[in-house]
């Protein structure tokens, strides 16, 4: 049994920074891609940052240049630094890891940005 835990969400104003970090309950490799999504109240949930195995990464045309995506390998953990955040922003964030067979996600954690 996989097991994905979140942590670094809570309240942030307009501008400002948080780190989510996302601890895998076994070694990272065995994943091809880990990443990061949200849903807001009454949106989809959708991808934010992806990161592969080979280190390539991808972004939603939403948060490019604001969010980074990074990996530990040493620690099995996935983080998402957010900068310039944004009203818009708000949602729970979700760690995410896809293998061959099949897909696990995290329980969430809450992200509110205030205006």
């Amino acid at each position: 049994q996989v097991q994905l835990a979140e942590s670094g969400g809570g309240l942030v104003q307009t501008g400002g920074s948080m780190r989510l970090s996302c601890a895998a309950s076994r070694t990272i490799f065995s994943f091809n891609v880990m990443g990061w999504y949200r849903q807001a109240p009454g949106k989809q949930r959708e991808l934010v940052a992806s990161i592969r195995n080979g280190g390539s990464t991808n972004y939603a045309d939403s948060v490019k240049g604001r969010f980074t995506i990074s990996r530990d390998n040493a620690k099995n953990t996935v983080a998402l630094q957010m900068n310039s955040l944004k009203p818009e922003d708000t949602a729970v964030y979700y760690c995410n890891a896809a293998d061959y067979f099949r897909t696990y996600w995290g329980q969430g954690t809450q992200v509110t940005v205030s205006s």
